[in-house]
């Protein structure tokens, strides 16, 4: 029997050579709607259309794959918000349906698309700051199946 040994590539934040990346600050630049690296360019060239590059240090935004996770986070977001709130009111106050009604609809439209551009930046600076899906340079090369 034959035994073959394939190199195991491990990949870790301390293996990677080139610019630290620090989390926090590129998911606050991202939640500004700026450029995770450097602060300064705008992430977005329409309201949740991700720029194909910085326009202040060039970095390239195309390998982001933010998908659907902003619109969950902002579900999640604005309903422990404001599912508290609507509680407390009406087990307090009970007011109309009617009232009910026209109040937390629209304030729950206002405050989803208000949170949904800069939850999709804070991803997008997420994702650059883990070196995810194409941010980083240097990512090995693919292992070979065994």
């Amino acid at each position: 029997m034959v035994t073959v040994s394939t190199a195991t590539a491990v990949w870790s934040r301390d293996s990677v050579k080139g610019e630290k990346r620090d989390l926090w600050t590129a998911m606050k630049r991202g939640f500004r709607c700026r450029c995770p690296r450097c602060g300064e360019g705008k992430l977005f060239r329409a309201f949740l259309k991700v720029d194909n590059n910085c326009s202040v240090c060039g970095l390239d935004y195309t390998p982001h794959r933010a998908d659907d996770l902003p619109a969950y986070l902002v579900i999640i977001i604005v309903g422990h918000i404001l599912v508290p709130v609507i509680l407390w009111i009406e087990t307090d106050y009970a007011p109309p349906v009617w009232l009910q009604l026209s109040i937390y609809l629209p304030v729950t439209l206002i405050a989803s698309l208000a949170l949904l551009q800069p939850v999709k930046g804070a991803v997008v600076g997420f994702q650059w700051a883990l070196r995810m899906h194409g941010f980083d340079e240097n990512a090995p090369g693919e292992i070979p199946p065994v």
